[in-house]
């Protein structure tokens, strides 16, 4: 059997900065992003809005690589602020924080894309989890791409965790995508036959002057335009360490079983992306509880049944990626739900979303 390449990840999480009074968002005056540059350099970046911090791993050539890069950032980033006297946190959103009392960072790039979209711009006060998994060829990376599109909704299903929006329980599992989607360019990703056409769509956008670098492309998952990854940006940010490295081992998977089909000339069914925005609408709505669509056999099944039979698709190639023991992280996401359910369950038993915020800034650290 012909080995499988290095699928060489990166990740990036949002950080939420909190005032641990108060519980609200709040802006640490670049103070912490400033302190992490000494130890951490280009691995720490300031977002648009000054509560929030934004960190990545170097290129990794395994999960475990990857999980104590997030370990170790993690930490950096609670220290940090603990000299600041803030605490961390990690979901989608923050159970109350209005958008209207968050400054925005001082940074030409962020005037430039409030000066855009305004209030849309103003108003996107969310935290994400992005992974890229590295594809030196890049027309094969394409072709995963469009063929990894299907499996967005079942991933996104499981980093479920912003179920609250400026102090409303919201009826969603994900209420981050419904805030991003007021953005541009932003969704699932269309299908592109070739590099060429993808790059000439790029360009098209740039000499129009619709965007002023291909990075402007949000997608749920892109090509990157500088680097040779394909990158998933569909997730909220996670509670703890596990869940996000659960799900960073999945979606590695995903594209090594995709690239071992594809190598033996099978590849995976393209279906219409009209129809895996039902899937994603319902991600959203429900997380990992309900149903979503298996497209196959044209019929509704329970989204944990979909996500076990994810696991069964990629199962040949976890041991080879050095794997199974995160992937399989999963079902407890599966037993105990997602972080938005936890959030819900401590909402539903205090009534009080300081101890939602609590319960957030507390799963942060878990594992560290």
């Amino acid at each position: 059997m012909k080995k499988l390449p290095v699928f060489t990840l990166g990740v990036e999480e949002e950080y939420q900065i909190i005032d641990p009074v108060t519980r609200d968002l709040r802006s640490h005056l670049s103070k912490i992003v400033d302190g992490a540059k000494i130890i951490l350099n280009e691995q720490v970046k300031a977002e648009m809005h000054q509560s929030v911090v934004e960190v990545g791993t170097n290129i990794c050539n395994s999960v475990n690589d990857a999980k104590n890069e997030i370990k170790f950032l993690r930490s950096k980033i609670v220290e940090l602020a603990d000299k600041q006297d803030l605490i961390v946190g990690g979901a989608g959103t923050h159970p109350f924080s209005k958008w209207q009392d968050q400054p925005i960072t001082d940074d030409p790039r962020y005037h430039d894309i409030v000066n855009e979209l305004q209030d849309a711009a103003r108003s996107n006060l969310i935290f994400g989890m992005h992974c890229h998994v590295g594809i030196e060829n890049r027309e094969i990376g394409l072709q995963l791409m469009n063929q990894a599109t299907y499996f967005l909704p079942h991933i996104f299903a499981l980093s479920t965790n912003s179920p609250f929006w400026e102090g409303r329980q919201t009826g969603y599992k994900s209420f981050r995508t419904k805030v991003f989607d007021k953005f541009p360019r932003t969704g699932l990703p269309e299908y592109f036959d070739s590099v060429g056409s993808y790059e000439n769509y790029l360009e098209t956008l740039v000499k129009t002057n619709c965007i002023d670098n291909p990075k402007k492309i949000w997608w749920d998952l892109r090509l990157h335009p500088f680097y040779n990854t394909i990158e998933f940006r569909i997730c909220d940010m996670c509670l703890t360490v596990d869940e996000t490295i659960c799900i960073v081992a999945i979606i590695q998977a995903i594209v090594a079983k995709l690239y071992k089909l594809n190598m033996n000339n099978t590849s995976f069914n393209i279906y219409r992306l009209a129809l895996i925005k039902e899937n994603k609408f319902r991600a959203a709505r429900y997380g990992i509880d309900n149903n979503m669509i298996d497209f196959g056999l044209q019929k509704e099944v329970e989204t944990k049944m979909l996500i076990l039979e994810l696991l069964d698709f990629i199962d040949d190639v976890v041991d080879e990626l050095g794997s199974r023991e995160d992937i399989n992280y999963v079902h407890k996401i599966l037993k105990n739900g997602t972080g938005a359910d936890k959030q819900l369950a401590v909402f539903e038993e205090t009534g009080d979303l300081c101890r939602v915020v609590d319960f957030i800034t507390g799963e942060f650290t878990k594992g560290l």
